[in-house]
Formats: C-alpha cells, sequence, structure tokens
C-alpha cells in the first residue's frame, strides 16, 4: 500500500519560499528492532545533503519513515515540514506537501502507462490550469534531457525497462511533479557511466532551477562528481555520528568506516583533527 500511495501521490508546485525538513530525535522501530536511534536533521530550500555509511545503519528506513511507510512504528521524536509535524500524516498527503522520494527499486504498474500516470498527475495538481499540449511538450523535452526513449512513455509504468530506465523515469516523474524536498535514495545503483553523468547533471539542474532541498543517500563517491554537496553526513546504527563537507567523502573513500565505528559521535570539521587529538 505505501508504494502505491507514493506512486499515486499528487504534489503541487514549489514556490520561492524557504521550505524546512527537520528530523528530531527519532527512533524507529521495525519487527521488534530499532532501527533508527536519535537521528537528528534540517534540510532547507537550496541545501544538498548527502547521507553515507554502512549497509544496515537505517539510511532507506529513514527515506521510507520520511514518507509515511506504515511498516515502521515511531517510537519517539519528530518529523516537521514548515514546522508542522507529518507524523500523522498519509503518504499522498506528504506528498501533496511537497516531498518526494526516487525508489532504489521502482516497482512495475501494468496497464497504467507512463504518459497516462504523469497526466492524471500533473492534472490533479494544476487543476483548471493544466494544459494539455503544454504538458506533453514538457515530457518530451524532459525526456530529451534524459535520453529517455519517448516509447517508453507509453510503456506500462517502468514495463519491460532496464535499472538504469527505471532511475531515470524517477528523474522524469521528479521534472514533471516539482517537488520541495527530493529524496534520492542510492539512485546511481543500476546505473552506467552514461545515465549517472545524465541522471547527476539533471537532479543538480532541477535543484538549481526550483531551489529544492536535497537528500542524496548513496555509497558512492561517484554520483557526488555531478551532484556537489553543502553537508556530508556518516550514518551509524541508526543515527549521525559525523558532519563534515565534501572533503569528508574522500575520507571514507581512503578509510572505510571501521574508526567511525570506535569512535562514536565524533564532533569538529576536520575528521583527521579529531583523530589525532583523540588519541
Amino acid at each position: 500500500m505505501f508504494i502505491f500511495n507514493l506512486i499515486f501521490s499528487i504534489i503541487k508546485y514549489g514556490d520561492d519560499s524557504v521550505n524546512t525538513l527537520k528530523i528530531i530525535d527519532l527512533k524507529v522501530q521495525v519487527e521488534d528492532k530499532v532501527i533508527l536511534d536519535g537521528f537528528n536533521l534540517e534540510i532547507k530550500s537550496g541545501e544538498t545533503h548527502v547521507i553515507m555509511g554502512p549497509n544496515g545503519t537505517g539510511k532507506s528506513t529513514l527515506s521510507k519513515v520520511i514518507m509515511g511507510d506504515t511498516k515502521y512504528k515511531i517510537l519517539q521524536g519528530d518529523i516537521l515540514f514548515n514546522d508542522e509535524s507529518i507524523l500523522s500524516m498519509t503518504t499522498d498527503k506528504r506528498a501533496r506537501l511537497g516531498l518526494f522520494l526516487t525508489m532504489q527499486s521502482p516497482i512495475t504498474v501494468e496497464g497504467v502507462s507512463n504518459a497516462e500516470f504523469l497526466r492524471v498527475a500533473v492534472q490533479g495538481k494544476e487543476q483548471k490550469n493544466f494544459k494539455l499540449l503544454q504538458f506533453v511538450k514538457d515530457v518530451e523535452s524532459t525526456s530529451l534531457k534524459l535520453n529517455f526513449s519517448k516509447d517508453f512513455i507509453h510503456r506500462g509504468l517502468n514495463e519491460g525497462f532496464s535499472g538504469g530506465e527505471r532511475k531515470k523515469n524517477e528523474i522524469l516523474q521528479m521534472y514533471m511533479l516539482k517537488p520541495k524536498i527530493v529524496i534520492l535514495d542510492e539512485i546511481d545503483s543500476g546505473l552506467d557511466v552514461d545515465s549517472l553523468k545524465i541522471v547527476g547533471e539533471n537532479v543538480t539542474e532541477y535543484k538549481n532551477k526550483e531551489n529544492c532541498g536535497l537528500l542524496v543517500i548513496t555509497h558512492y563517491q561517484r554520483l557526488l562528481d555531478y551532484i556537489k554537496p553543502d553537508f556530508v553526513h556518516i550514518m551509524m546504527n541508526g543515527k549521525i555520528v559525523k558532519s563534515g563537507s565534501s572533503s569528508l567523502v574522500k575520507y571514507i573513500e581512503d578509510n572505510g568506516y571501521s574508526e567511525f565505528e570506535e569512535k562514536k559521535q565524533i564532533t569538529g570539521t576536520c575528521i583527521v583533527k579529531d583523530f589525532l587529538e583523540n588519541e
């Protein structure tokens, strides 16, 4: 039910105001196991935040909890969008506020074409202002930017798509639905070198044009060659244990996460200095 609510959610247009997503002391449980434990983060319009960390630390759980997946139980904390709690809101209501999540593994929906899905979503958002000709032009021009075949637009949603084509389709939806906060959950997985460049550059273009807030969950530096982070956060055991600049990504590439497992809640902007001072 969560996936279908997410797919068919209709998102309002963004605007020039500053939007803020704030996660406060969040503790989340699934099947009697605590996944997020005291998680805190604030994302504002125009900011790009990157979360990295080993598998199983709760990164994807975080994205699903933000979007209201009912499989997860909130034990404590809150999630605020523009100072309003969204914990009681369903997935579709969160999407209408302007939250958007690209999935790690977008599902197939047979019988509903990409074109029909997008038309219903955009028409529902624009109501009387919807113009079919402009919609067709926007879909075609955006598909061209993404090197996305026009034939795919008339197929069932993700039907017969490769992993890379599914990810491009997610970015097409982002462009058409114009969210205020975009969450990319390992958007780089399944992408070849060329597709990675196309996706990364188009995400950056959208972010700069719409001034959205951006949360990128990834394991690899390669995506960040095209999406430049303002803040990088290292996540361990369900919480952020280190925040810094883009230089933190290079450190992780060279050294891995083992030192973070040994030294929790490290402070400061220079990780090398932190470790030296704590020896």
